[in-house]
């Protein structure tokens, strides 16, 4: 009776570590919505300037700039966070507060980046300070800000396996743990999700990613197949070369984070006045084009997928952080859209197949993409998608020309 309680009592833990991940994913998602429906729609309509985007980037690089100058560079990029949390298995929440305020300015202002690099870190502090403080199952707690992070990944995506799943998956190994620990992790995830969705409903609010549509694969040419699985890989490469190549351009600031911040918002800034669809996270810029994409034509998106791929590189590297899946969402789907109309196919196919190899051949987590990406495509997909995002993981990029890029 005894274990049995203190069972319940663990589980009812989780439980609630889970809803609070939950309410606070929703209320750091509507304040950032609620700062750029000021920024972007209340304030544009009161002023009627012709050049509002680049001015207010550059004040917001300023303003980012100084912050972070005053309370350290903060969000870290998801990857080190991941790193740190498999590592460590906990995170720093020493600076959490001052996270939450440099993860929401860059949002704001329009950075092509998504909120889960800096929702994640604020999650894994606050579940590291939970085990820290807690008294009661210390050993069955010791993975607990693993956890927060299954659970913050898969109630921002709406994709419970994807939270599941990612963190767990990489190229040499794939590590799922105990039968008794994947209890906790669903606990946790669903519990989160579950909050969130709630939240949702309740409030009527309807953003974030959902289905484009149906697709049929009976008359599929499994020659196109071949080409928009090379068309996701050749963007994987692009992506892979605009890192390394923003990464040593701004080398030389490395250790002057105001001057970085200015320039990162200015190039926003002048970027986004030249082609406003690429800013932001993209979730919402995915239906904007997928709605206008007949009047849109296949040559402008490819270049908004081009140059998705270097702003958000741009942004993350000049201090403007935050997370890179929404981004690359974003820019697989436009490229695909635009070769459907090259190659007169259906464009959820064409869209899903670029979109999976590309999201695999930079990540090399087949299953996690596809796990993503069920979320926008349909479920008859998935066979296809996971072979493209298998076949393009296993291509690295050409020593030769990584060797010209460094």
């Amino acid at each position: 009776m005894k274990d049995f309680k203190q069972y319940f009592i663990f589980i009812l833990y989780t439980v609630i570590l889970g809803s609070i991940s939950g309410l606070i994913i929703w209320c750091f998602i509507k304040v950032m919505n609620l700062g750029i429906s000021f920024l972007w729609d209340y304030l544009p309509d009161k002023l009627d300037f012709k050049y509002y985007p680049i001015i207010l980037c550059l004040i917001g690089g300023l303003v980012i700039g100084l912050w972070k100058h005053k309370f350290g560079d903060f969000p870290e990029d998801l990857n080190d966070v991941m790193k740190k949390i498999k590592q460590d298995k906990r995170y720093s929440y020493s600076k959490i507060k001052s996270s939450i305020v440099s993860a929401l300015l860059p949002l704001v202002i329009g950075a092509s980046i998504g909120p889960e690099a800096g929702l994640t870190g604020i999650i894994a502090g606050l579940y590291t300070w939970v085990f820290d403080k807690i008294k009661l199952f210390k050993k069955e707690f010791q993975d607990l800000t693993s956890i927060g992070l299954t659970a913050t990944l898969g109630t921002i995506f709406k994709s419970p396996l994807f939270g599941f799943v990612e963190p767990l998956e990489n190229e040499e190994q794939t590590y799922f743990p105990k039968n008794s620990k994947k209890v906790l992790y669903f606990i946790a995830i669903l519990s989160s999700f579950g909050i969130f969705i709630l939240l949702n409903k309740i409030t009527n609010n309807h953003t974030g990613l959902h289905s484009l549509g149906k697709a049929s694969l009976s008359n599929i040419n499994y020659l196109y197949v071949i080409i928009l699985i090379i068309i996701g890989i050749i963007l994987g490469y692009i992506y892979s070369i605009s890192h390394k190549v923003i990464k040593l351009l701004f080398k030389p600031l490395k250790n002057n984070i105001l001057i970085k911040c200015i320039i990162g918002g200015l190039m926003l800034g002048i970027i986004g006045y030249l082609l406003p669809l690429t800013m932001f996270s993209g979730e919402e810029q995915i239906f904007i084009i997928t709605e206008r994409g007949i009047s849109i034509t296949c040559t402008m998106l490819i270049i908004i997928s081009i140059v998705k791929i270097f702003l958000t590189n741009i942004c993350i590297e000049t201090g403007l952080k935050g997370g890179h899946f929404f981004p690359m969402i974003f820019a697989g789907i436009s490229l695909g859209l635009g070769m459907s109309m090259i190659l007169n196919i259906d464009p959820i196919i064409s869209m899903s197949l670029v979109t999976s190899s590309f999201l695999a051949n930079v990540l090399k987590k087949p299953l996690a993409v596809v796990l993503l990406l069920i979320i926008v495509f349909p479920i008859n997909l998935v066979p296809l998608m996971l072979g493209a995002a298998i076949i393009s993981s296993l291509f690295k990029m050409p020593k030769k020309i990584e060797d010209t890029v460094i």
